[in-house]
């Protein structure tokens, strides 16, 4: 093969590899043919996959080639190429009566080649070719390169079919996945008819359709992370990303790091850039879960970004803007946190722009049944059988005041479908941990309840209170509080020990018991 088809070839392959836009790539060959190779009037028919036709696809110089050009099999000389497909070359076009050259594109004194594109040995298409130049006794070399250039189409296709395929197939999943996500984070398929849930879910509903920011509030284990999944599943953000961050769970130090992103070398480990979570989430909703516990310093960092929308990465100086919902949750009372300089004011009202309140299970006693049943389902599926409740066992679960709400229930039953047999629950199998098992961790009842006072003596004077065993599954929240604090002369961080917490975790107990302070 000559120098001049070696480097036609060489420009071909090239093209080929260059994009995956098949048309396109198509129409650089026929132009690369002609110009370096001196083949020209190219013409690409391809096997209608419907009829079985060859029709009229891709024209050297002509942007959009007649669509109605077809050749049935046996119909010309491309027909014929249907039926048996063969290298065809002719050294005069007007010798082969069977030629019909419709749209009258090449010359009748000149030579001819027509070369099957097939991939896996699938006829998929022809090629079709024509020197600038009578026979030179070239014709058979210029056939030899036009197979090679055939073969390589052929390839290409191959790769552009299977690209296409997979793609389909993403397609679909991808929408298979988010109509089995919509569906189960459907407003519509989350459990709970009471009133006040009811209520929850139209002001969720409402939201959904707005970039407005939402302060999901309740206690811990009442569903907040579930509400924000419907919330963003159901907004028109739904087709870009969900990203969570749970802020406890990290110190402050990571927590930067892990919103806003870093450079490379921003400190010891950070070996290349890393994107943060606001980044992730461009286009889409950021959750945050537990606002109420980042400190103070990293509040004035966080109401930058949800004022501006703007921020840098640790270790850069490159202003970064984005588009992110935030969804914020909290368990704190944050009010409180205000008023006693633990949470900033302005950062408070940025988030609380539409606020839900998430009821705690003890004041929708009547969802517990259908909250039950969809747990058990759920557990059920994960031991492989089918778990069901006796009516008395129901109405134990209704009697429990749930201090762990939504996540204790789910505890409780799973715990009680372990020690099942037969898979039926009883009432024997519904057991509660006592105030020792459960701990400092005990959550708080949401306000002052009647009746919270330490147990007294004569005419309401607290009696031996600093004897009171703070285990005592008798005692209220606010009983074991006070307790604690008399144990420990009314040291706050003395008390804290004793009863597994922090000094900051007791200070906002007392302030929300309404315990007063005895100063000596």
């Amino acid at each position: 093969m000559n120098i001049l088809l070696l480097a036609a070839l060489y420009a071909v392959s090239r093209e080929l590899s260059r994009s995956l836009t098949f048309n396109e790539s198509l129409r650089e060959v026929l132009r690369v043919l002609d110009e370096e190779a001196g083949l020209g009037r190219g013409m690409i028919t391809v096997v209608n996959p419907e009829s079985g036709n060859l029709t009229g696809h891709t024209i050297h110089a002509c942007a959009t080639p007649p669509a109605d050009i077809e050749y049935l099999p046996g119909e010309g000389l491309l027909g014929l190429l249907l039926e048996r497909p063969r290298t065809v070359k002719l050294e005069r076009v007007a010798d082969e009566p069977r030629f019909l050259n419709r749209l009258g594109l090449y010359q009748p004194e000149l030579p001819f080649i027509a070369v099957p594109i097939r991939v896996g040995g699938n006829l998929q298409g022809v090629l079709t070719v024509q020197p600038e130049a009578p026979e030179d006794g070239l014709l058979e070399e210029r056939a030899q390169f036009v197979e090679m250039v055939a073969n390589l189409i052929g390839q290409n296709l191959r790769l552009a079919m299977e690209v296409a395929q997979e793609k389909s197939t993403l397609l679909e999943e991808r929408d298979l996945l988010r109509r089995t996500v919509r569906h189960q984070h459907g407003f519509d398929s989350m459990v709970g008819h009471s009133a006040v849930m009811r209520r929850v879910f139209d002001q969720a509903r409402m939201v959904a359709k707005w970039n407005t920011t939402v302060l999901i509030r309740g206690e811990t284990g009442t569903g907040k992370e579930l509400i924000a999944n419907a919330i963003h599943y159901n907004s028109p953000r739904a087709r870009n990303m969900l990203v969570k961050l749970n802020c406890a769970a990290l110190p402050e130090n990571l927590l930067e790091s892990e919103l806003f992103g870093h450079e490379r070398g921003a400190f010891t480990g950070a070996v290349e850039a890393r994107k943060g979570r606001f980044e992730q989430a461009h286009g889409g909703t950021l959750f945050l879960d537990e606002i109420g516990e980042v400190s103070p310093a990293f509040q004035a960092k966080l109401l930058r970004i949800l004022q501006e929308g703007e921020f840098e990465r640790v270790g850069g100086s490159k202003t970064i803007k984005v588009d992110v919902r935030i969804i914020a949750a909290t368990h704190r009372d944050l009010e409180t946190a205000v008023e006693m300089g633990d949470f900033r004011e302005d950062l408070f009202y940025r988030l609380n722009v539409m606020p839900l309140f998430l009821p705690p299970l003890r004041e929708r006693i009547e969802d517990i049944p259908e909250i039950a049943r969809h747990l058990l389902t759920k557990i059920g599926a994960d031991q492989k059988r089918k778990l069901t409740l006796s009516d008395m066992a129901q109405r134990r679960l209704a009697s429990h005041d749930w201090p762990g709400n939504v996540r204790e229930l789910e505890n409780c039953l799973e715990r009680a479908a372990v020690l099942s047999d037969d898979g039926r629950i009883d009432v024997e199998l519904i057991r509660f941990p006592s105030a020792r098992e459960r701990g400092s961790a005990r959550p708080l009842r949401t306000g002052p309840v009647q009746g919270d006072s330490p147990r007294a003596a004569v005419n309401g004077t607290p009696a031996a209170i600093s004897e009171v065993d703070i285990n005592d599954p008798e005692l209220s929240e606010r009983e074991r509080v006070i307790a604690a604090l008399e144990q420990a002369g009314w040291v706050q961080a003395k008390a804290a020990r004793i009863l597994g917490m922090t000094p900051r975790q007791i200070a906002y107990r007392i302030q929300t018991l309404n315990i007063e302070v005895k100063q000596f």
